[in-house]
């Protein structure tokens, strides 16, 4: 009898184990594969009164960043993977996500003309900023101390970002600091202006914000332009507000075209 209930006894144990073992793996692929997708509504203007989903959506994807993962948001061109730049490990982590050469630098995204003069040293007048931004333009200057060093270390310059979408305005509001942003897609692989078209990567970011289908449609991009040299520019990406920028750039401000080497 002694023998049979140690038999019983080793039994229970031995499933109570492997039952815990079971939930312990569950558990981890629940927390791995825990994405929320958050359908957003229309945000229109920059007033202090949001409606309330909307508000939902931005508290939860700024817990989100300021937990350390990585976000999908939508921007004013295509979609976008997000993560707060000062955080070294979140950096790292959309580097892992996109599979992107650790040479390739990532942008930073701000909400206002102000936030560019902490991160990044500005050699042009502010009205040149703040016709070009907020809007589908990436501005490349030189970076400030400030700025995470573990972002882009192997450049001194920074390329930023005001698009021209009020949710990711009052998202970077929210966090007091800048965004690290690059597209939602795997290196190589086409630009995303719907959610469903990444949808391979969800299961890697701890929130998408599904904002609908981006209305431009080209994927090309931001126009990134490289305004580090005074009284020069040089066009890194044409994208997709190309004749505009160059109007800007030189018909207003008279900035002459520095080919690239």
């Amino acid at each position: 009898m002694k023998y049979l209930g140690a038999l019983v006894v080793q039994i229970i144990q031995s499933r109570a184990a492997h039952h815990s073992a079971l939930c312990r793996v569950g558990s981890e692929m629940c927390h791995r594969l825990k994405t929320k997708v958050l359908h957003l509504g229309p945000v229109t203007g920059d007033g202090p009164f949001l409606p309330t989903d909307v508000a939902d959506i931005l508290s939860c994807t700024v817990k989100a960043l300021q937990d350390g993962h990585v976000v999908a948001v939508p921007t004013d061109t295509i979609y976008g993977l997000a993560c707060l730049a000062q955080n070294s490990a979140a950096v790292r982590e959309i580097y892992d996500i996109k599979e992107r050469n650790e040479q390739k630098p990532l942008a930073i995204c701000v909400g206002e003309i102000h936030d560019i003069y902490k991160y990044c040293k500005v050699n042009v007048k502010e009205d040149l900023l703040r016709d070009l931004l907020p809007g589908p333009v990436t501005l490349v200057l030189e970076r400030s101390q400030i700025l995470n060093k573990d972002l882009n270390p192997f450049t001194s310059l920074v390329g930023v970002r005001i698009p021209d979408c009020a949710f990711m305005r009052r998202l970077c509001q929210m966090c007091g600091e800048p965004l690290a942003l690059t597209s939602a897609n795997v290196s190589a692989q086409n630009s995303t202006v719907a959610v469903h078209e990444f949808q391979d990567l969800w299961p890697k970011l701890a929130v998408v914000v599904d904002g609908g289908p981006i209305g431009d449609q080209s994927r090309l991009g931001s126009t990134v332009v490289d305004l580090s040299a005074h009284g020069r520019y040089r066009i890194i990406r044409p994208g997709c507000a190309f004749s505009s920028t160059v109007k800007v750039l030189e018909g207003k401000y008279g900035l002459t075209l520095e080919l690239l080497g």
